[in-house]
């Protein structure tokens, strides 16, 4: 359903008029010196064009006599839409408060065209993050069927986004942008579901049948959605056949929680396209290759808590939460919280064995929550790093991007940021008209009084400069070629003896290239207990480091590029490449 249109505010309707009467004015002077113009200089540029023959006189001519004429009537244009758009805005808008109300389920997701919602090409995505300390922004940019970080941000709260960043503009109808908030991770529920493998439309209609019975409010007060882990299993039917299903994850948020979240952000001038939470993308990060149970600790409303996840036959069978009390006894509590969630396992059916416990977390919180999972379940825990938040954005990105129509973000916030692009892009488009006119007239009356003074002067500087120009464009190239030979002359060796000093024994160097004096690509094979020192040698290779012409010490390669090293073992044979990159490579660049 298209968005209803609403009236201008009051001080933008007198804004449009007061421009929109300066326009009609502006019209009635240039409609009537054109005509005069057009009645007395139509004789003449024809006289002097049989007379000369110049085809260049005759256009500056022409310029010069309909010129008024022409911009007379595009203010004229600009004028009465400006003047009528105030009362055409309340018209709309009375027009539509007075239709009747069809009886739909506004507060559900509306069906959507699954089919056309893959095929929009995205330019650009943004990743916005609401933390506790800071506001963090990721910019992507499409790039290879991808998504590549370009930018990334810290904002404090005392302060507002940046709005080149986050702000559609005139090249977002062609180069599309689009805005990702993540909401917070207590406003939001998670829930498993299984369900018959089936297309998108065909689940998210199931899923609806069942959405009564997951969400914990009631359905007329949510806004969720969908996300799907893939097919895990086949289950056998009645008659002998199977039937595939697949894990469902659904996100329930209320909807009270989500239009305030959405008030905040467009204070800070972020209109989001979609709602996402990075939970969906921390679960498909983990590639389980054992049944067992992954913690995922963060942060709820200042008490630290971790997200549950129980995978099973290949499977993710539960979510759940648990939360770390501020004072007393917390393992035990921790205990009580994880035997409960195990219990309802153990009723379900498909905790059958006891689980293998991990933990992801980042240092910061995996030595105290390594200590009170090993304190409460009595057993080892494996700890393993997460996504980097960047890494986590950068996954967001490409899901929503190939996601379904469907998200958190309610219809009417939809329909009504649209329409606000909409505006925006009007109201701009008939200020660039008017600035475009105003400067046309005023490079109109200057390049009929100076053109040949002008003309005179360029020629004049251009043929005064042109030699030296020249000298310095050659003698410039000349000093960057030799610039760069005496920077590289001795790269290939320096190379060398670098690798040759932090190569470590029982390691074979079989192949060592340097490609346009910067990249330096190096391979061989060891055996397979030299994998570590293999991850050592290449970090070494990274923080060696050469004394400048100042006696300063500065890193031969640069830590942050190149491809790092790449065992890979074949029976009792581990072959290894990497990468690495000469730290001065930005300066040879011309």
């Amino acid at each position: 359903m298209k968005a209803a249109p609403r009236p201008l505010p009051t001080w933008l309707a007198w804004v449009s008029w007061i421009i929109g009467g300066m326009f009609l004015l502006n019209a009635v002077i240039g409609l009537y010196v054109g005509v005069l113009f057009v009645w007395g200089g139509t004789p003449v540029m024809f006289h002097d064009w049989a007379k000369n023959k110049d085809v260049g006189a005759l256009l500056f001519s022409a310029l010069f006599i309909y010129g008024p004429l022409v911009g007379g009537l595009i203010s004229l244009w600009i004028g009465m839409t400006l003047v009528r758009l105030p009362g055409r805005r309340k018209r709309g808008a009375e027009a539509q408060l007075n239709l009747p109300v069809e009886p739909v389920a506004a507060l559900q997701p509306a069906k959507a065209n699954w089919d056309g919602a893959k095929n929009k090409h995205w330019s650009s995505c943004n990743i916005l993050q609401i933390a506790p300390d800071a506001k963090r922004l990721w910019q992507f940019d499409a790039k290879g069927g991808g998504f590549v970080l370009a930018r990334e941000q810290r904002v404090p709260h005392t302060e507002i986004l940046p709005a080149k960043g986050v702000t559609k503009n005139w090249a977002s109808l062609w180069q599309p942008k689009l805005n990702v908030a993540w909401l917070p991770p207590e406003s939001v529920f998670l829930r498993i579901v299984e369900l018959p493998a089936a297309n998108a439309e065909e689940t998210f209609s199931m899923v609806e049948l069942q959405l009564e019975k997951l969400s914990p409010i009631p359905v007329t007060q949510v806004v969720w959605t969908m996300h799907v882990l893939g097919t895990h299993q086949s289950v056998a039917k009645a008659d002998g056949t199977t039937e595939s299903l697949q894990t469902v994850v659904v996100v329930i948020a209320a909807r009270s929680l989500v239009e305030e979240f959405l008030g905040r952000l467009e204070r800070e001038g972020f209109l989001a396209d979609r709602l996402e939470v990075p939970m969906l993308d921390q679960l498909a990060a983990i590639v389980p290759q054992e049944d067992g149970t992954w913690f995922f600790p963060m942060t709820i409303g200042g008490q630290n808590a971790a997200l549950v996840a129980w995978w099973y036959g290949g499977a993710l069978r539960s979510l759940g939460l648990v939360t770390l009390p501020a004072a007393g006894d917390r393992a035990a509590e921790l205990k009580t919280q994880i035997s409960l969630l195990a219990m309802a396992g153990e009723v379900e059916g498909w905790l059958t064995v006891a689980p293998r416990w991990h933990l992801v977390a980042d240092p910061v919180n995996a030595t105290e929550w390594e200590n009170l999972l090993r304190t409460a379940l009595g057993d080892t825990v494996a700890v393993s790093a997460p996504p980097s938040p960047a890494e986590l954005a950068g996954r967001t990105a490409r899901r929503v991007t190939a996601a379904g129509p469907v998200n958190l973000l309610p219809a009417e916030f939809t329909g009504r940021y649209r329409q606000q692009f909409v505006d925006r892009l009007w109201l701009r488009g008939l200020a660039y008209a008017g600035l475009a006119y105003a400067v046309f007239l005023v490079f109109y009356f200057s390049a009929a009084t100076f053109r040949s003074y002008q003309a005179a002067t360029v020629e004049g500087q251009v043929t005064a400069i042109s030699n030296q120009y020249t000298n310095v464009v050659e003698l410039k190239a000349r000093y960057a070629v030799l610039q760069k030979r005496a920077q590289l002359k001795f790269a290939g060796l320096d190379c060398w003896q670098v690798v040759a000093q932090e190569l470590p024994a029982g390691i074979q160097l079989q192949r060592l290239s340097l490609a346009g004096g910067q990249k330096l690509t190096l391979s061989g094979t060891t055996t397979p207990d030299m994998v570590n020192t293999l991850f050592d040698f290449d970090t070494a290779m990274r923080k060696y480091k050469v004394k400048d012409a100042q006696g300063d010490e500065q890193p031969f390669f640069d830590p942050q590029l190149g491809e790092h090293v790449n065992p890979r073992t074949t029976g009792n044979v581990t072959t290894w490449n990497c990468t690495l990159i000469l730290a001065h490579a930005e300066e040879e660049q011309p």
